[in-house]
C-alpha cells in the first residue's frame, strides 16, 4: 500500500473493493463493547460554537455539538486541526512521517501521541471502536462507498465539490475543517495570514510571474508530473508560475500522470521541481534522458533528497507546511530560476 503522495490508479481501485467489506467489520464494531476503548481520551478540541454546518460533496453536514473524540483521516487534516487547537485522537499518516504522524512544522503540537490510521484502506472496524464523535476526511479520494462507510461511525466531513482525487487546497481544507469544529473566525485568520505570507514572498520574487514549471517526480516504475489543481502545483501557481502545458493536456480525474521514457524531455520548463520516491535522489540527477532536458542542462531544476521535509512541506499542502515551505522551499527555487 502507498503510503506516499503517488497513488497509482490501481491503489485506488483497492479501496472501493474493500470498503464493502470493511462496512460489515463497522457494524461488528459498532455493536461489540469488548472493543470499545474509550479510556485516556485527552481533552480534544478548543471551544467552538455549534451547531456547525459544513458544505461538502455529500450534501450539508451537520455537527450539533462540541466533539471530543476527533479522528483525522484525510490528507493533512490532522495538522490542519492541530493549528486550530484540536487534538485528534487518531490520524492518517499519509507520507509515512512517523512518530506522530505530521511534518516538522507541526511538532510538538500533539499533547498525546494520536492512534494511527490507514490511509487508502483504513481499517474501519478500529475506527468505530475509537467511538469517535466527528471525523474528518476532508482530502481524500471522494469515493462514496468509504464516505458512506464512515458516516455510519460519525458525522463525517468529505472532500468538497470538486475535490476529489485529493485535490482540496490548504485553503478550503483549512476552511471546512475550522467550520466542522466551530472555530469559523479562527479559520478564517488561518487564512488570512498564510495568503498575506503568499503576497509578501511572491512580491519579494517577481522573476517567478509567468514562469513554467514542472513538479514531477520518479519511482521505480517512471517519472510523472503533476497536474494544475495538486497541491504541488497549486503551491507554485500561487507563486506566480505557470503549470507545464503539455503536462495539463495530458490530466485526466488525476492529481498525476505518468511520463514515458520517450516523453522525458516533455518535463522541460523554466523550472523543474522532482522528487524521487521510493528511491535515491540520484537516480533522476544521473538519469541520462532527463539530464539531457534543456532546463536540467541549464540548471533550472530541484531535484530533492528522498524523504526530505522541503519535499514533503509542499507535497502536504496543508496551511501549516505551506508556511514552512514558504521559508524553507521558495530560496531553492529562486536560486534555480536565476
Amino acid at each position: 500500500m502507498f503510503k506516499r503522495s503517488i497513488l497509482s490508479m490501481r491503489a485506488r481501485r483497492l479501496v472501493a473493493g474493500t470498503v464493502a467489506v470493511a462496512a460489515s467489520l463497522v457494524m461488528a464494531g459498532c455493536s461489540s463493547s469488548g472493543s470499545t476503548d474509550t479510556s485516556g481520551a485527552p481533552d480534544t478540541v478548543a471551544k467552538g460554537n455549534f451547531p456547525a454546518k459544513v458544505a461538502t460533496k455529500f450534501g450539508e453536514i451537520t455537527v450539533e455539538k462540541q466533539p471530543k473524540r476527533v479522528v483525522a483521516l484525510g490528507w493533512g487534516d490532522a495538522e490542519t486541526a492541530l493549528a486550530l487547537g484540536v487534538q485528534p485522537i487518531a490520524a492518517s499518516d499519509w507520507l509515512a512521517f512517523g512518530g506522530d504522524g505530521v511534518g516538522p512544522w507541526a511538532k510538538g503540537l500533539y499533547k498525546q501521541k494520536p492512534k494511527e490510521i490507514g490511509t487508502l484502506e483504513p481499517s474501519y472496524e478500529k475506527i468505530a471502536a475509537l467511538q469517535p464523535d466527528l471525523i474528518l476526511d476532508t482530502k481524500s479520494s471522494g469515493d462514496q462507498k468509504r464516505y458512506d462507510t464512515l458516516s455510519k461511525i460519525a458525522p463525517t466531513v468529505g472532500v468538497p465539490k470538486g475535490g476529489d482525487q485529493y485535490l482540496t487546497d490548504w485553503q478550503k481544507q483549512t476552511e471546512m475543517v475550522a467550520d466542522a469544529l466551530g472555530l469559523h473566525d479562527k479559520g478564517q485568520k488561518l487564512i488570512a495570514d498564510t495568503q498575506a505570507k503568499f503576497g509578501a514572498v511572491t512580491k519579494a520574487h517577481p522573476e517567478f510571474k509567468g514562469k513554467t514549471v514542472t513538479s514531477g517526480s520518479r519511482t521505480s516504475e517512471g517519472f510523472g508530473a503533476y497536474v494544475r489543481g495538486s497541491g504541488r502545483v497549486d503551491f507554485l501557481e500561487r507563486l506566480g508560475f505557470k503549470n507545464n502545458p503539455w503536462v495539463d493536456q495530458q490530466g485526466g480525474s488525476s492529481f498525476f500522470i505518468g511520463v514515458s521514457r520517450e516523453n522525458v524531455n516533455k518535463l522541460d520548463a523554466d523550472l523543474i521541481v522532482m522528487e524521487p520516491i521510493g528511491l535515491a535522489a540520484s537516480e533522476i540527477s544521473n538519469d541520462a534522458l532527463y539530464k539531457k532536458v534543456p532546463a536540467v542542462r541549464a540548471g533550472h531544476d530541484v531535484v530533492f533528497d528522498l524523504d526530505s521535509p522541503l519535499d514533503k512541506a509542499f507535497a502536504t499542502d496543508s496551511v501549516l507546511s505551506v508556511n514552512y515551505a514558504l521559508d524553507k522551499v521558495v530560496p531553492l527555487f529562486a536560486k534555480a530560476v536565476k
